[in-house]
C-alpha cells in the first residue's frame, strides 16, 4: 500500500463489517450480567482477570513464575510450571468471583493472550516438552542470524512474513533447538515433532494434552514464527523451506481467526472445567484490541518487560523499509477480514526497571523508581542505553550491549533511575519516526497501558519526548481486556464494536508536553548518539552452548 494510499485510509473512519445486517445493540443490563474469563500469560507473570459486559475487572488473580538465564544472553521458562501457574491463577480468581454472589454459569467463555515468540517444543507421544521453553528475549541464535542472513532466500523473506531474520521471532529458536538438542532432532525424524508459541502450548494442555490432542494458533500468533505468509496467513512453502523444515516431520499448529466459538476447545479440567475457550491473540495484539484500536491510523503502546507499538494500518500489511515489523493486529474471522499493524518492538522496558531495583539495588521495589527518579530534576547528562538483548526496532542492532555514557561524579542513583526509564521513552520516539515515514500518517495522540505507565513521571517524559498528548487509560490491564473482548464476540455478548465504545473511557489521564520541541530534539539526538556508541559488543567467535 502507497504511503498516500494509507494516509487517506487513516484519515477516515471505517466499518469494520459494513456488510454485516443491523443487529439492536445490547442493553446495559444484560452486559452487565454476562462475564468473560481471560487468561493473561505474560513474560513473568500470569493472571487471570473476569470482566463484565462493560469490560469492567470483577475478579483478578496473579502470580509470577521462574525466569532461568543459563548463560548471558539466555532465558528460558519451564513450561509445565506456565501451565500450573494458568490453573492457579483461574481456581483462585474463580473463587473470588464466586465469592461476591456470581455462578460460575454466568461465565460465557474464556479468552486466552500470552507471550509471542517464545518457543516449546514437544512429543506428540509423550505429550512432554523436550527442553525449556526460549522465551522471546533470548538472543543465543546471533550466530545463526548471522548465518542465515547469507544464505540464499534471505533477502525475500521479510516480504513474505513482515519480520526481519534477528534472534526474535520463533523460527530461529526451533533451528537453535534442531542443532544443540539431541532429542528435538531424534523426534523430528520420526515424525512426533510438535510446535508452538505459548498459546498453543497452553491450547493443548488446557483441552486435556495427548488425550485430545488440540493443536491451533490464531493468526496473531502464527504471524510471529517467520513461518507464515503474511498475505495469506496459510503456512508458507518459501519459508518453511528456507528453514529447511519439512511439513511432513514437523507437526505444526492449525491457523484459525482470534475469535471462534469451537475452534480453541475447551477447559478439561479445573474449577471452570468444560468452559468454552472461544478467544486467543498474542498479547500486543491484545492491547490494541483493549484500546479499540479499530480504525486504521490508531496505536497503542504497551509498556511491559518490553515495551510494543502497534499501528493500525488497514486490511492490506504494509512492508516497513524503516526497521518495523509487518504483522496482525487482529482477525475476529466470520465477515470481518484479517486487520494488520506496523508494530515497534524494544526488548528491554519494565525489565530496565527490574535491573536497577534487583542488580544496582538502588530501591527494594519498582513501584519507587519513579520517586528514585524524582530526586533529581533531570537525566543529569546520563544515557542509559537498555540494550540487554541488543536493539530491537527500528534499529534491529544485534551486536549492541547495554551502556551507559555521560556518567561523571556529579551522577547520582535518581539520574540513572531516570535514565532507565527515558530509554523506554527514547526508543519509542525512534519508532513513532519510523511509522510516520512508513504510514505517510503522523499520530497526534498515543494510548499507552502496561506497567510502567503507573509512573506519572514516565508517561510526562514520554509526552515530553514524542511531543504529543500521551492518553492513560484507568484500568490499564487493556491486554487481559482484548482478550475477554474477542472470546465475548465469539458467543456473542458483544456483536459490534460500537458496543464497545464507552469501554474504559472514563476518566483517562492525559499527559501533554511541558518542554520544547527544540529541547527535547537535543535530548533525542544525545539519544541517538549513546546508540551509535553501544554497536560492536558482541563476539561473534564465541557464540555459546548448551552446557
Amino acid at each position: 500500500m502507497a504511503a498516500s494510499e494509507h494516509a487517506a485510509q487513516a484519515e477516515r473512519k471505517i466499518d469494520a463489517d459494513s456488510s454485516r445486517q443491523e443487529v439492536p445493540l445490547r442493553s446495559e443490563k444484560d452486559l452487565g450480567k454476562w462475564f468473560i474469563g481471560s487468561i493473561d500469560q505474560g513474560t513473568t507473570s500470569t493472571r487471570f482477570m473476569i470482566f463484565n459486559g462493560h469490560g469492567v475487572p470483577v475478579a483478578s488473580h496473579q502470580v509470577e513464575f521462574k525466569q532461568m538465564y543459563p548463560q548471558s544472553g539466555w532465558m528460558e521458562q519451564d513450561p509445565r510450571e506456565i501451565v500450573e501457574s494458568v490453573f492457579t491463577c483461574i481456581e483462585e480468581a474463580t473463587k473470588s468471583f464466586t465469592g461476591q454472589g456470581h455462578s460460575t454459569d454466568d461465565i460465557k467463555a474464556i479468552g486466552i493472550t500470552s507471550q509471542r515468540e517464545t518457543t516449546v517444543l514437544w512429543d506428540r507421544d509423550t505429550g512432554g516438552p523436550l527442553y525449556n521453553a526460549i522465551a522471546w528475549p533470548d538472543t543465543r541464535t546471533q550466530g545463526i542470524v548471522r548465518e542465515l542472513k547469507g544464505r540464499q532466500g534471505a533477502d525475500s523473506l521479510q516480504s513474505i512474513c513482515g519480520l526481519p531474520l534477528s534472534t526474535y521471532p520463533s523460527a530461529l529458536k526451533l533451528t537453535w533447538l534442531f542443532r544443540n538438542v539431541k532429542e528435538v532432532q531424534q523426534v523430528y525424524d520420526a515424525g512426533r515433532l510438535m510446535f508452538g508459541t505459548i498459546d498453543t502450548w497452553l491450547l493443548y494442555c488446557l483441552n486435556g494434552a495427548k488425550d485430545k490432542n488440540v493443536h491451533i494458533t490464531d493468526s496473531t500468533n502464527a504471524s510471529r514464527t517467520m513461518f507464515v505468509n503474511l498475505h495469506t496467513l496459510e503456512y508458507s512453502p518459501e519459508a518453511l523451506g528456507f528453514f529447511e523444515l519439512d511439513p511432513q516431520k514437523i507437526l505444526l499448529p492449525k491457523i484459525v481467526p482470534c475469535s471462534d466459538p469451537e475452534a480453541f476447545g475447551s477447559l478439561a479440567s479445573g474449577i471452570l472445567k468444560g468452559k468454552k475457550i472461544t478467544g486467543c491473540l498474542g498479547d500486543q495484539s491484545a492491547a490494541l484490541v483493549g484500546q479499540l484500536g479499530f480504525e486504521p491510523g490508531m496505536a497503542k503502546n504497551t509498556y511491559g518487560t518490553g515495551c510494543f507499538l502497534l499501528y493500525n494500518v488497514g486490511e492490506k500489511p504494509v512492508m516497513s523499509s524503516h526497521g518495523l515489523l509487518a504483522t496482525v493486529a487482529y482477525n475476529f474471522g466470520g465477515k470481518r477480514k484479517p486487520v494488520y499493524a506496523l508494530e515497534g518492538s524494544i526488548a528491554v522496558a519494565g525489565s530496565a526497571v527490574k535491573y536497577v531495583v534487583n542488580n544496582l539495588k538502588f530501591v527494594d521495589s519498582s513501584s519507587k523508581i519513579s520517586d528514585c527518579a524524582a530526586t533529581v530534576k533531570d537525566n543529569g547528562g546520563c544515557y542509559f542505553v537498555t540494550a540487554f538483548s541488543g536493539l530491537f526496532a527500528p534499529y534491529w542492532i544485534d551486536d549492541a550491549r547495554g551502556t551507559m555514557f555521560g556518567i561523571t561524579q556529579y551522577t547520582q542513583q535518581g539520574h540513572i533511575a531516570r535514565a532507565a526509564m527515558e530509554a523506554t521513552c527514547f526508543q519509542t520516539k525512534a519508532i513513532l519516526d519510523a511509522m510516520e515515514m512508513d504510514s505517510g500518517h503522523k499520530l497526534t495522540e498515543l494510548a499507552v497501558d502496561g506497567g510502567m505507565t503507573d509512573s506519572d513521571l514516565c508517561m510526562q517524559t514520554q509526552a515530553n519526548i514524542i511531543n504529543i498528548p500521551v492518553d492513560r487509560p484507568v484500568m490499564r490491564e487493556t491486554t487481559a481486556l482484548g482478550a475477554a473482548i474477542v472470546a465475548g464476540f465469539a458467543v456473542d455478548v458483544w456483536k459490534e464494536f460500537e458496543e464497545l465504545k464507552e469501554i474504559n473511557k472514563e476518566d483517562r489521564t492525559i499527559f501533554k508536553p511541558q518542554i520544547s520541541q527544540e529541547e527535547s530534539g537535543k535530548m533525542y539526538n544525545r539519544w541517538s548518539k549513546a546508540v551509535e556508541m553501544s554497536k560492536g559488543w558482541l563476539d561473534s567467535d564465541n557464540e555459546p552452548q548448551p552446557q
